[in-house]
């Protein structure tokens, strides 16, 4: 075995790795660029090496900075994690040839697999399905009739030059694939001056789920069930969950079986994922192999019990898998979330930026003791105080819940993302709570055009119905009495003219341009154990007994509604209004006010201030790098030029023009760090 290895990445996944090389009494080394020098994978692991600028290309990238590293401190292995250099073939070989060993499979085999053409003809040569086509080219529509009922309906019929939704066809019978090809033909001819046509398989109601593989140098080769992964955002990842609720068992053990037929024909050695996507009658098709451990490997660790970073340590060592195919297990359920700084009510913008606060709900699983079930993991690279850079991607932990089906699971995950406290920087737990709470989710009725069908005008507020939308009203009543009580008890009042703390107060939900919304409640207190820590409280006709030890300050507040315990997160002072609570729950947000009954008569007469007209100023949508300004003062712009260019996590965001104008004043310049909001030019 090891005594020394080499994480050859950053944030969580290194991390990941060296909880798993500390478990097994290995030794770790963290390389770092100058944006990570005090990240937490640097300060877990035994030793950390520098090896360049922040920029990726300059650091991470670089195979002779990292074996050199290697070479410096004695690491004998290299863990590439995923990302950067994992599935580059010529990194790999090169660590062979220096007598390094690779934890992931050879060279010959991430040389066979990231080859599309090449891993399509592998897959067939191992008899994988792959999509049917017909890619030569098709006499005439009699002859598409007769591929298209060879292929099976039903097929999509696809000009070769086509794009923008021309010469695009879905034919189900022969009458409209005889027509189909027809129109395809003459709208590829008249738009784009090529008639070529191809026909291939249609899969309805696709669904993206991989199969997770373990082979070792002794040819043993078995595969850890299947992970869903169809709740994707423009091709990404967002929720991926094990088992999946939609495949068979006899459809998981045929995608099994192909999956290692295909691993065995490229020697496959260490952990690696055959992704099939699958149609809504259970047929199914290779997609690729991504010969790497992969993001949501957390998800078959918990559904297993194995630790798959153990399990490609021991195989890089040389050693044999220690389990065969029967001994797999597939115990209850896990959903793992992706926490990403990004802004989901601005169309997801990347966030970055200092982690004021980072307090994740508490852990009961851990990454490197998989003999802990039924309980909340995290896995993260960040901290607390923490900085989160714009050179990398935007992931900031990982939310991995481990329930015994997979109704238990999405609870726990929704409590899980209600105590997750996330400030100074945005990130996507809104989104992921309204995706949790989705009756399409819940009933497991979706594929991976999911997030495009539901949210294709991106994603707001009024998107997450509260099923019980009078218990956020009930909680800002609560805290404020909460906060009450402590200011009655102050000493040093003077006499006579101490706090007193009343049971009628209207709680006021501030609603966009003044639309607010008064609620009319009673708080009362009464007491459990002699502490008064707990308050009834009417509203709307309905009552709430809540109890909780909470303070306002702490953000998170756990306790107990009617019985039922809850999890929120309840602010002061966010927003606009200093003196406003803001409640969050369940993905829902409101800010309220809670007022005496004579305030909030006197606060519906306060006119209402429109925000400022901003019209004549383009701002920065997101912190970032501003990479270029492509106009000049005095230039006339029309509607729908380009700008400038702002740049973060490897996402580049171009702003056009929303009107015609007359560039003023250049406020910004070309390589300056803007912050939200701040303003890049002004129009004349």
């Amino acid at each position: 075995m090891f005594s020394k290895i080499l994480i050859a990445n950053r944030g969580e996944i290194a991390c990941r790795v060296i909880a798993t090389a500390r478990k097994m009494g290995i030794k770790t080394v963290a390389v770092y660029s100058d944006a990570d020098k005090e990240a937490r994978h640097v300060k877990l692991a035994d030793e950390a090496v520098r090896i360049g600028a922040a920029p990726s290309r300059e650091s991470y990238l670089l195979a002779d900075k990292i074996i050199e590293a290697c070479k410096q401190t004695g690491a004998q292995a290299v863990h590439p994690g995923y990302g950067f250099l994992s599935e580059n073939e010529a990194f790999a070989k090169r660590c062979e040839d220096e007598g390094i060993a690779f934890i992931g499979p050879k060279a010959f085999s991430i040389a066979a697999m990231g080859d599309k053409i090449a891993s399509k003809k592998l897959a067939l040569e191992a008899k994988v399905n792959t999509i049917p086509g017909y890619n030569d080219a098709i006499a005439g529509p009699e002859q598409a009739v007769e591929i298209a009922k060879g292929i099976g309906y039903p097929v999509m019929i696809k000009a070769s030059a086509g794009g923008g939704g021309k010469g695009l066809r879905v034919a189900f019978n022969d009458k409209e694939a005889f027509e189909g090809f027809a129109s395809c033909q003459n709208e590829a001819r008249n738009s784009f001056g090529d008639d070529r046509i191809f026909i291939e398989k249609f899969v309805q109601e696709p669904r993206h789920i991989e199969i997770q593989v373990l082979g070792d140098s002794h040819g043993n080769v078995i595969y850890l069930n299947e992970r869903e992964c169809s709740i994707q955002r423009r091709h990404q990842k967002v929720i991926e969950e094990a088992p999946s609720p939609f495949i068979s068992d006899a459809t998981r053990k045929a995608m099994g079986e192909q999956a290692v037929q295909l691993a065995k024909a490229v020697k496959y050695q260490s952990a690696g994922t055959v992704e099939f996507v699958v149609g809504k009658d259970q047929d199914f098709y290779f997609l690729e192999m991504n010969t790497r451990l992969q993001v949501e490997h957390p998800v078959t660790e918990c559904i297993t019990g194995l630790d798959l970073v153990e399990l490609m340590i021991r195989v890089a060592a040389g050693e044999a898998l220690p389990l065969t195919q029967a001994d797999v297990k597939r115990d209850g359920w896990a959903i793992e979330c992706r926490i990403n700084a990004e802004d989901p009510f601005r169309n997801f913008l990347p966030s970055t930026g200092r982690l004021v606060r980072f307090q994740p709900p508490e852990e009961s699983m851990f990454q490197s003791d998989t003999a802990k079930k039924l309980g909340v993991r995290v896995d993260t690279g960040v901290y607390e105080g923490g900085e989160i850079p714009m050179y990398y991607d935007s992931m900031i932990a990982k939310l991995i819940v481990h329930g015994t089906d997979r109704n238990d699971a999405i609870t726990k995950m929704r409590a899980a993302l209600n105590g997750f406290v996330i400030r100074g920087i945005s990130s996507n737990i809104p989104f992921q709570a309204a995706l949790l709470a989705h009756p399409r989710f819940v009933t497991g009725d979706f594929n991976t055009g999911f997030i495009a069908e539901n949210y294709s005008k991106g994603f707001a507020a009024e998107d997450v119905p509260h099923d019980d939308p009078l218990f956020l009203v009930a909680l800002a009543a609560y805290m404020n009495r909460r906060y009450r009580a402590r200011a009655s008890g102050i000493s040093g009042q003077l006499a006579g003219h101490e706090v007193k703390v009343g049971e009628e107060f209207v709680v006021i939900v501030l609603g966009a341009e003044g639309q607010n919304q008064q609620h009319e409640v009673t708080v009362t207190d009464f007491e459990i154990d002699g502490k008064s820590l707990s308050s009834a409280v009417s509203v709307g006709g309905k009552s709430y007994q809540i109890s909780s030890t909470a303070t306002l300050g702490q953000i998170r507040v756990q306790g107990a509604c009617n019985g039922q315990g809850f999890t929120a997160q309840v602010e002061r002072g966010v927003g606009k209004n200093p003196l406003a609570l803001r409640i969050a729950h369940n993905g829902t947000q409101i800010d309220a006010l809670v007022l005496s009954p004579l305030g909030a008569r006197l606060h519906k007469l306060m006119p209402f201030k429109a925000p400022p007209d901003l019209s004549r100023f383009l701002l920065s949508p997101m912190p970032g790098l501003l990479v270029d300004v492509a106009v000049q003062p005095g230039q006339k712009v029309q509607a729908g030029e380009k700008l400038a260019v702002i740049e973060a996590m490897k996402m580049e965001n171009i702003l056009f023009a929303a009107q015609d104008g007359v560039v003023g004043k250049i406020v910004a310049g070309k390589g300056e760090s803007l912050a939200v909001d701040q303003v890049i030019l002004e129009f004349q």
